[in-house]
């Protein structure tokens, strides 16, 4: 029997907080329903609830954001079909930093639309000015700058920084990073040509043996990247490393996304 036109929208799935070592299983695993679409994203971005077993807590129904592959557009600069694999790809840099910037992220080959990525939904202020953080400059995007020049991250806008409950400040939506060309382009330029401090310094340093050659994380992202996107993202870091400055923008791509939120 079809609803009738004024039914009410679907009730959204409550946010819920699964540290990683819980959320990944509980994703891998979880049985996803469609609930809904988000609309205002470019390529199909699904909300959806994930229901699965959890160690200590029962049976858990969480809400989530899944990206099937056969909903993302064609660019000019990135191969087809692989923006749900860079998605997947930044968690595992963000996770081998201990740094917490994406959300509990996976690649699914069972979602209801094929394969794709699937990442944890998160709870999020409302009476937060991300305006205002940028024109602070709070030290809370710093890690945030740093991660995306690793990832070379092309589309670092307003709207892609949630700030949590705890305060924690996380990044979603980077299906555009990895590149081999240099494609930083993002609204985190506050320190730019700054020093790096020493804790963010020791941060990328434990993570270069990581990345290096049979590496934990290079294996990983061998899964989800070409070998020349994990090469150059080993070359970002040494070059971080080595200037032990934030990046400045390249001269020949554009420095901020457009629209910037």
């Amino acid at each position: 029997m079809d609803e009738p036109d004024d039914a009410p929208e679907p009730e959204l799935p409550p946010a819920v907080d699964l540290p990683p070592a819980l959320a990944l299983p509980f994703l891998r695993a979880g049985d996803m329903e469609i609930v809904g679409r988000l609309v205002q994203a470019s390529n199909t971005t699904l909300l959806v609830t994930v229901t699965s077993e959890v160690p200590g807590r029962g049976a858990v129904t969480a809400g989530a954001v899944y990206k099937p592959i056969r909903g993302e557009r064609p660019l000019w600069d990135f191969p087809e079909a692989t923006l749900a694999h860079r998605e997947v790809a930044a968690h595992a840099v963000s996770e081998a930093t201990g740094w917490q910037v994406v959300p509990p992220t996976v690649f699914r080959d069972d979602g209801p639309m094929g394969p794709g990525m699937l990442q944890l939904w998160v709870e999020t202020r409302d009476d937060v000015d991300v305006l205002a953080l940028l024109q602070a400059g709070d030290p809370r995007l710093r890690r945030i700058a740093l991660f995306d020049a690793v990832v070379n991250n092309a589309d670092r806008k307003g709207g892609h920084l949630l700030v949590r409950p705890d305060g924690l400040v996380q990044g979603v939506d980077h299906g555009v990073t990895f590149n081999v060309d240099p494609k930083l382009r993002t609204i985190l330029w506050a320190w730019r040509g700054t020093l790096i401090a020493p804790r963010e310094l020791q941060v990328l340093a434990a993570l270069r043996p990581k990345l290096a050659a049979g590496g934990p994380l290079a294996v990983s992202l061998a899964e989800h990247l070409d070998a020349a996107e994990v090469d150059q993202a080993r070359v970002r870091l040494d070059g971080l490393l080595n200037s032990r400055k934030f990046p400045h923008p390249h001269p020949d791509w554009p420095a901020v996304p457009w629209p910037w939120y």
